[in-house]
């Protein structure tokens, strides 16, 4: 990730994942699946590469910087909305069967691992390779490639405490969105949702 710059664009290539805290505190993990855009804030910062590196090990236990993590919340989950381009022909409880028999196979390496265990929201980009391809299966208002849909919800929540303090700096904020009730994030409006990072 250390080509990330000020100039960077979303397109083809490189999934980028990234941590959000919204007005209430609570902490979501954002895939942006190519096409979603990276607040501006983010990418302003030095070595920003390295830095969400450090955050995404940290999240998956493969820290070479920490050696304690958080004790698991062993909650709940479910999914809200997911990608019709991903899980093509499934309903919802297919999609959490499948999530739930992946946990059981790989813990902590499992996308469910995050709310159910780390207490974290997931949010992933719209994706596919033109453009009305995939939609977040569930929401009725219209989606576009890029922007963020609420695809995991945990019953217990992230705490930024639970971050070492040299990777508090790289969780960007937000002042107006809260994730308990936003369920499609706008890449185009992802500047004016995130403005600053955590202090």
């Amino acid at each position: 990730m250390s080509y990330l710059s000020k100039e960077w664009q979303p397109g083809f290539g490189t999934i980028y994942t990234w941590v959000a805290m919204d007005k209430c505190g609570r902490l979501a993990v954002m895939v942006n699946n190519c096409f979603g855009d990276l607040p501006r804030v983010l990418l302003e910062v030095d070595d920003v590469g390295s830095l969400l590196d450090d955050v995404c090990e940290f999240i998956w236990e493969e820290s070479s910087k920490v050696c304690v993590y958080p004790e698991k919340k062993l909650g709940g989950a479910k999914v809200d909305l997911f990608s019709a381009w991903s899980y093509r022909g499934y309903g919802v409880e297919e999609v959490l069967t499948d999530l739930q028999e992946d946990l059981v196979e790989r813990g902590v390496f499992s996308e469910f691992n995050l709310p159910v265990n780390k207490g974290l929201y997931v949010y992933h980009g719209v994706e596919g390779d033109n453009p009305g391809v995939d939609y977040p299966v569930g929401y009725s208002g219209e989606s576009e490639m890029g922007d963020y849909f609420r695809f995991l919800v945990p019953t217990e929540f992230s705490d930024i405490k639970e971050f070492p303090d040299f990777l508090r700096k790289g969780v960007v904020v937000s002042k107006t969105v809260d994730f308990s009730l936003d369920r499609l994030l706008k890449s185009s409006l992802i500047n004016e949702c995130f403005t600053a990072m955590y202090e």
